[in-house]
């Protein structure tokens, strides 16, 4: 896949740190690394969504925060409150784990109904669900994304980075082909260099989800210079 521009890139880039370690000082520097790399947006944990929100405010880079992660095991409730309390704070997309125990049991209706209430909750934001790929066999993959679109949600995420295994290029190829122009994917989860970003969005991916921003900006500075 051949790029114009760095700027071309960095839209396709939720710059994330989703670690349990994050200080506020550490999103003060990813928040300084997105606005000068103009990437699409900011992942944090919900207790620095207001921070980020603050930092950001006048600028082109939005704020993505987590719901019900990184297990997505916390009642539907719970996950709604996630949601309208980080829209108060100044998130301007909400990327949600599903109840992965119940998915794996068949109870369709009660995934439908959670990323339904989330996206009702979320008052017009842009929802992602965190499907967690690693756990679900192609079957339950094709399902649950069908599942998320008709639900409402936008995105399609394949996972929070905590589970067994990150983003694979088979699962993206699946998705793509299982909602079509219906809705879009995220792929996350062990995205670390340019070479593995391209490799996403070739297979269908329109966003992707790593705390490598910077070194994928990096290299891929180099590479347009040396065309």
């Amino acid at each position: 896949m051949q790029f114009k521009n760095l700027k071309e890139i960095a839209l396709f880039i939720d710059h994330t740190s989703l670690k349990p370690t994050d200080t506020p000082t550490k999103i003060e520097k990813l928040v300084n690394e997105a606005f000068q790399w103009n990437f699409k947006a900011v992942c944090v944990n919900p207790s620095y969504v207001s921070l980020a929100a603050r930092l950001l405010k006048g600028t082109n880079v939005d704020v993505a925060t987590v719901i019900g992660f990184p297990l997505g095991a916390n009642k539907t409730e719970t996950k709604v409150f996630e949601t309208k309390k980080a829209i108060e704070d100044g998130a301007t997309e909400i990327d949600m784990v599903i109840n992965i125990g119940q998915l794996l049991s068949a109870n369709y209706s009660y995934i439908e109904e959670e990323i339904s209430r989330v996206v009702q909750a979320s008052d017009g934001k842009l929802v992602k669900v965190i499907i967690e790929t690693c756990y679900l066999t192609n079957e339950e993959i094709a399902k649950v994304s069908k599942i998320a679109i008709s639900a409402g949600a936008d995105f399609v995420k394949t996972s929070t980075g905590f589970g067994t295994a990150g983003a694979k290029i088979e699962h993206i190829r699946l998705i793509r082909k299982t909602i079509g122009s219906e809705g879009k994917i995220k792929a996350s989860g062990g995205i670390r260099s340019f070479v593995d970003l391209k490799k996403m969005i070739e297979a269908g991916a329109d966003r992707i989800g790593t705390s490598s921003g910077v070194k994928i900006m990096e290299e891929a500075k180099a590479e347009l210079e040396s065309q």
